[in-house]
């Protein structure tokens, strides 16, 4: 996941400075009054988003499935702690639900 953002970072600062080289050499209008920055920046954003969706389609599938097995691996955890806590609940021999039906 790391190696995800990382890599989709790379690609908004390389087209950061592209945008940036563009706006000031002219080909590339300013933004107006003091949005220079801003201009810059939002457009970086605007052509970084489809070459990452292009480009990392492999790098996100592999972040994906990680994501996907850490979920897996929770859920599974979380049912084995129940299936537990159930088996402890009731003595181990069904004890409780019979002492529980005898006080009713």
């Amino acid at each position: 996941m790391l190696r995800y953002t990382l890599m989709r970072l790379g690609i908004f600062v390389g087209c950061l400075v592209v945008v940036w080289g563009l706006v000031y050499s002219g080909i590339v209008p300013r933004g107006f009054g003091d949005s220079n920055g801003m201009w810059i920046v939002l457009l970086a954003l605007v052509v970084s988003a489809p070459i990452s969706f292009v480009v990392l389609r492999g790098e996100r599938d592999r972040a994906s499935e990680n994501v996907v097995a850490r979920v897996d691996r929770m859920k599974a955890n979380l049912e084995a702690s129940r299936s537990q806590e159930d088996a402890e609940g009731t003595g181990g021999d069904g004890s409780a639900s019979r002492v529980q039906g005898q006080a009713s």
